[in-house]
């Protein structure tokens, strides 16, 4: 380094060294005294022996677990990987004071180690060398954080066997191939659009034949279905080179002038997702790709990804995940930047989220936009997040094609013996900026000077084959021909489309859900009654509330029995008329699905839908689960502290099957905000975007009772703000269902179990998906008044978007309008009030989409001088007010003005002040009391 060599350079390799040095030939630990030696001197020998026999174990060990930090994986030779330029000491022969002398020392070598192959001993010098070639190349391998012993013997078999290496000159003829479309695909990309942004993958060009080789292999080894996410960078390269794509299709995108036929605003084509069923050449079996669309925010599709994966194995009685896979591609910043990949990987050990293993991807730039990695991270490398699950980790010199397809051969059959995630770490370089029109320089002048005067690994391996005679000149030349020819006629036959497909584009198409007319457009059908058989729901009840055949706590008994009571009543609290729906469903054939934080027993410990022998740790039982032989699985479980990654988990398990109920339930209702880019970019735009529909349902327990800023609001105001009706409009003559086909999702503050039953059950019952976002009670889970008659679940029977006020309505003065708990809150105060015949209060149970109709209907019972309210226990600049407001004056005129009754505007959620709590209810009272 003094003398100017750049960071590595000064580098001099150490010798490889044997576990067990042994003075070949016949020196061990115990040889003949030679005569006229003293004791003394043979037991000093002896320990010379000794030290040196351990010092060389020390030495191989040190090379498998630290040999990565030197390894050679900069294409660019300025930085090291690791962002240490320094050589571990424990990787040099003088720490174990090996000398000269002792490179040509025979050492005999452990079980433990396969360097020697056929070879029981090697010299120092050349086990260095194999160690060096091994730990130190373009390949540097991290395992030994493994806890399973045989794990880590797996992956030494992997990459010490001498050979392992190899290719056949048929493998390379292909890889060459492959690097050929990668590389020209951008070429002809850059050439027709040079001021279009596609986020290019010049600089990692070997990704594609990467993939390829993953799923060649997988394959080979049984996997039938292969799950994509990733982010921009590379998208449309791996949609046409990996997952074959149309090229008239993908070069349509670029036409600035063109429209989508169909319903929706599109998505940039670096967004895309698509599903494609073809033969894979090498081992001549049909597979499945899918790339699951994504938003700008890199990591968010990484447990959309899983939760598909999972829900694909689910409806194919893949168990053990062996025939469905996901493969994540990552950016090296966003890789170690983003919480939600921790988050996702958490989950693939979980019982009911783990898919068998992901393979990660890390296209690798050593830039994060304009970021060095040096400020970028904390840890020495950007995949140290994936230690944490046990995950091999691959670094691998991305302008060595044939080391990234020996770490590729280990990762795809890592991933089938062993079922766990694995990650190949792609150094690379980024070719251009962020962007084709970024200039990179402004922030990393010393690298992009390196990049301009560099080749392109194709040139580079074009060269290495023709060297080596595995190819011609001409052989290249007509791989080159013949792929530009792929391309040119592509681009022409592009030229005659005239319309743009958003369905050509979707990634979990529901072939035969939709009923469509004679041109293939999905019919607006009316949504059936959504009541069940009341023996049905008597049959659910009773199960639901029966002792089980295991030894229960206590407060279980007394809950049992009080819900027998009700039975018998043919009546139903909110932990009854959700278990109907659930039940009922599951009776008729749809799959139901619950999860999140402590879903089994509910927050508030209502639901108990999951019991605990208090005798037998770990022996449960699930009354839902025990309905009928015949009935459909009910899956619940209490997932991982974790919004964003489980919200998106079970958003993706929702897209894979349209018949399948999957709900997500927070703990309270604002902590869903650590999920806010779930909900943002893919609930509550995602049709919109990718045509792409969803029935994945969200609880959200809301309800203001003085529990403070945390525990009150779920924040129904952001999720209104994000709806996509005009407030302008009264819908006239627009029926619900063609409401509920136009809207992006549903809106629901509801007040009665009947109402949470129909909800759910309509979610599987409508001929279309649309998300549901529900804000769930607390205190009314135990309310007396918050019940519901069997009667009002049974056949016949629907949701009611709207429940008017039920009493005599002639001498009303004052209508309220109102959703969720707080109508009870002011049905209580009504009552104490003695104005039951003069307020009338009327509940809006969907507020998205808004019930135009029956809101006119409920308005028109009212004289003119009624005085029309809008009442809410959530401050004025949240709730629904500002939602509901406009619509509800649309059909009022200019002659009437609703006017506000509840809490003033505030920056905080709710207080947490008991006693200003009880004054702002007060001042709601006294509003709503007032005529």
């Amino acid at each position: 380094m003094e003398g100017g060599a750049q960071p590595g350079e000064a580098h001099e390799s150490a010798p490889n060294m044997p576990l067990y040095p042994i003075n070949h030939p016949s020196q061990g630990l115990s040889q003949p005294q030679i005569a006229g030696e003293s004791e003394g001197a043979t037991i000093k020998t002896s320990q010379g022996v000794i030290s040196k026999h351990h010092n060389f174990q020390r030495l191989l060990r040190s090379y498998q677990a630290s040999g990565h930090h030197i390894a050679k994986l900069d294409p660019l030779g300025i930085a090291s990987a690791d962002l240490d330029d320094t050589i571990p000491d424990i990787l040099t022969l003088g720490h174990y004071n090996f000398t000269k002398a002792d490179m040509d020392s025979h050492f005999q070598l452990p079980k433990y180690t396969y360097l020697g192959g056929d070879q029981k001993e090697l010299t120092l010098r050349e086990t260095v060398a194999r160690l060096e070639s091994i730990y130190c190349g373009s390949i540097g391998t991290e395992f030994m954080h493994l806890h399973n012993p045989a794990a880590r013997e797996y992956i030494r078999k992997w990459v010490e066997k001498p050979g392992v290496h190899d290719m056949t000159a048929e493998e390379k003829r292909i890889l060459l191939a492959r690097l050929v479309r990668s590389t020209r695909f951008e070429e002809f990309l850059a050439k027709k659009w040079p001021s279009e942004k596609r986020f290019g993958l010049e600089g990692c060009e070997v990704l594609i034949p990467a993939m390829k080789q993953i799923i060649d292999i997988a394959s080979s080894r049984g996997v039938d279905n292969f799950v994509i996410g990733m982010p921009h960078r590379g998208r449309l390269n791996v949609l046409a080179n990996v997952c074959r794509k149309e090229l008239e299709k993908l070069f349509n995108q670029f036409n600035p002038e063109m429209l989508p036929e169909d319903e929706g605003s599109g998505d940039v084509k670096y967004h895309l997702g698509m599903y494609h069923r073809r033969i894979n050449h090498l081992t001549n079996k049909e597979v499945e790709l899918s790339v699951v669309a994504n938003p700008s925010h890199l990591e968010a599709v990484n447990p959309v990804v899983c939760g598909k994966v999972r829900a694909t194995q689910f409806y194919n009685g893949d168990e053990k995940g062996e025939k469905t896979m996901a493969i994540l591609l990552h950016g090296d910043a966003a890789f170690s930047g983003q919480g939600v990949v921790y988050e996702t990987m958490h989950l693939s050990d979980l019982p009911s989220y783990t898919t068998g293993g992901t393979i990660h991807i890390v296209v690798n730039n050593q830039v994060g936009f304009t970021t060095d990695p040096r400020f970028s991270r904390s840890s020495p490398y950007c995949t140290d997040v994936a230690k944490v699950v046990n995950a091999p980790i691959f670094h691998v010199n991305a302008d060595d094609p044939e080391a990234v397809m020996h770490v590729c051969n280990i990762a795809a059959n890592w991933r089938t013996d062993w079922g766990k995630d694995v990650v190949v770490d792609l150094v690379c370089y980024r070719r251009n900026g962020h962007n084709e029109a970024d200039e990179p320089s402004f922030t990393q002048p010393l690298m992009y000077k390196r990049i301009k005067s560099k080749r392109t690994v194709l040139q580079k391996y074009s060269q290495q084959l023709l060297d080596e005679s595995v190819v011609t000149q001409q052989d290249i030349d007509n791989e080159l021909a013949s792929f530009d020819k792929i391309l040119n006629d592509a681009y022409k036959n592009s030229e005659s489309i005239t319309k743009m497909k958003l369905t050509d584009w979707l990634d979990s198409p529901w072939d035969n859900f939709f009923e469509c007319d004679a041109n293939k457009v999905p019919l607006i059908l009316p949504t059936p009654a959504t009541g069940a058989p009341e023996e049905t729901l008597m049959k659910v009840a009773q199960k639901f509330s029966e002792e089980p055949p295991i030894t229960i706590h206590p407060g279980l008994k007394r809950v049992l029995k009080l819900r027998r009571k009700m039975v018998d009543s043919a009546e139903a609290d909110w932990a009854l008329g959700e278990a109907l729906a659930f039940g009922s469903l599951l009776l008729e054939g749809y799959h139901v699905r619950l999860s999140g934080q402590d879903v089994e027993r509910g927050t508030f410990s209502h639901r108990h839908h999951v019991l605990h022998d208090q005798e037998v740790d770990g022996k449960i039982y699930n009354p839902l689960q025990n309905l009928s032989p015949e009935q459909q699985r009910y899956s619940v479980s209490n997932s991982s502290l974790s919004e964003f990654g489980v919200l998106g988990f079970e958003l993706g398990f929702s897209q894979h099957n349209p018949n399948s109920l999957v709900i997500w339930e927070a703990q309270f209702g604002d902590f869903f905000n650590t999920a806010q880019p779930i909900v943002d970019q893919f609930i509550s735009s995602g049709q919109d975007k990718w045509y792409r529909q969803s029935g994945i349902t969200m609880l959200l327990p809301h309800g203001f009772e003085g529990m403070g800023p945390e525990h009150s609001s779920a924040r129904i105001e952001r999720f209104l703000q994000m709806c996509d009706d005009n407030e302008d409009s009264t819908y006239e003559g627009v029926s619900m269902d063609t409401q509920l086909w136009d809207c992006n999702w549903q809106i629901m503050n509801l007040t009665t179990p009947a109402n949470i039953f129909h909800a759910l059950r309509r979610q599987m019952y409508m001929k279309m998906r649309k998300p549901l976002v529900v804000f769930t009670p607390k205190s009314l889970l135990r309310h007396p008044l918050a019940r519901s008659k069997f009667s009002d679940m049974a056949t016949g029977t629907s949701f009611k978007p709207v429940i008017p006020e039920s009493g005599e309505v002639s001498n009303v003065k004052k209508v309220v309008l109102c959703t969720g708990k707080v109508y009870y809150d002011l049905l209580d105060e009504r009552e104490k009030a003695g104005l039951t015949d003069r307020i009338a209060i009327t509940r809006i149970e969907q507020l998205h989409p808004f019930p135009h109709q029956l809101i006119k209907e409920e308005l028109s019972r009212y004289g003119a001088d009624t005085e029309i309210c809008w009442a809410q226990e959530e401050h004025k600049n949240a709730g629904a007010w500002t939602f509901v407001k406009p619509r509800v004056q649309n059909h009022l005129g200019d002659s009437k003005k609703i006017t506000y009754i509840g809490r003033s505007p505030a920056a905080s959620a709710a207080t947490g002040n008991k006693k200003l709590h009880k004054s702002e209810y007060a001042g709601i009272v006294q509003d709503f009391l007032q005529l």
